[in-house]
């Protein structure tokens, strides 16, 4: 589905992390050095108090920190007190304010504030929706550095909302954020190599790239290196290696994982065959709406591999996947009840 620069960028809430310096200092140091005016440890304090950490979480005393930090000029500050007019944390709610603070941050370099100003002008947030002047802070952010704001400008030339559809463009704004070791960048650099789309297709390449955003643990990249090996592109085909790695994206709530290794479970491949696993692992991902999962769940109910042989269960499976639109469920839905 082709998205907006607003809907892709919706999601960004652009906060900065707490310096190393500032996470060892205590609450109590932090105050301290707060109360007697330093910017950088009432942005600390604010951060503190926004997450909750040392101290009971507070969105009034975090404004309160980072509007004194802010008013110093601390650019970090500036944009999480943005981030909280935008969202009505601690405050009442006031996109103009808002804008006001990324602004101010956004002059001094912030490529957060520079994200969230695209942000606002994309959704219309406080402004006349301007998708141009989205596309234009998005860029300033993304050649000034900002992995993130590359790979949503590699999103963009990919989908062609907002500029000219360019696969190219938006595989080397994959590569530069993937270089600097961002895993979203890494796995779609690793889908480019994959469909040919602005590189010449490459599995191995493609695998290379995967791989490094899976050993960071990023769920989609950990599901592409186990579909890889199960399908032998750009490594020899290897079912145990599958399993291994749609487990892992399994685990972090990955349900086209969790439903893939239900199959390995039950038709024995790469881990020996276990109907029990199965149905745990389908059950996992129909519980969170997939529907071949849920099919898959039915057809156990319905044959009683790893359960009694259940027609009212597989019913139900069968029916919540047809009800998403899943052919086989409906025939195998229509087949129960015509018996």
């Amino acid at each position: 589905m082709r998205k907006t620069l607003a809907s892709l960028l919706f999601i960004l809430l652009a906060v900065v992390a707490v310096s190393s310096l500032q996470a060892a200092a205590s609450v109590a140091e932090l105050k301290k050095a707060a109360e007697q005016g330093d910017a950088a440890s009432q942005y600390g304090l604010a951060q503190r108090y926004e997450a909750g950490k040392g101290v009971k979480q507070d969105f009034a005393k975090a404004a309160e920190w980072y509007g004194k930090a802010a008013a110093q000029g601390h650019a970090k500050a500036q944009t999480n007190l943005g981030n909280l007019y935008r969202a009505g944390q601690g405050v009442s709610q006031d996109l103009d304010e808002a804008l006001l603070w990324y602004r101010k941050a956004a002059g001094q370099g912030d490529t957060k504030a520079q994200i969230n100003i695209a942000m606002m002008y994309a959704g219309g947030m406080g402004v006349e929706k301007d998708e141009a002047e989205g596309l234009k802070w998005l860029q300033r952010a993304a050649q000034a550095g900002d992995s993130q704001a590359m790979v949503h400008l590699g999103n963009l030339y990919r989908s062609g909302k907002g500029v000219e559809k360019d696969y190219a463009q938006s595989t080397l704004w994959f590569r530069m954020a993937a270089e600097e070791g961002d895993p979203v960048a890494q796995q779609n650099l690793g889908l480019s190599y994959y469909t040919g789309k602005g590189v010449t297709r490459d599995y191995v390449q493609s695998v290379t790239w995967h791989r490094k955003a899976a050993e960071q643990g990023y769920p989609p990249a950990e599901y592409s290196m186990a579909l890889r090996y199960a399908k032998g592109k750009g490594v020899r085909q290897d079912y145990a290696q599958a399993a291994s790695w749609y487990r892992k994206a399994a685990g972090h709530g990955h349900a086209d994982a969790q439903n893939n290794l239900g199959l390995l479970y039950r038709n024995g491949q790469g881990v020996a065959q276990d109907y029990t696993e199965a149905l745990s692992w389908f059950r996992k991902a129909a519980d969170r709406g997939h529907p071949q999962a849920q099919y898959n769940l039915g057809n156990m109910y319905r044959k009683g591999l790893g359960v009694p042989q259940d027609p009212e269960e597989a019913r139900k499976w069968f029916r919540k996947a047809a009800n998403a639109g899943h052919k086989e469920a409906g025939k195998a839905l229509k087949s129960l009840e015509g018996n």
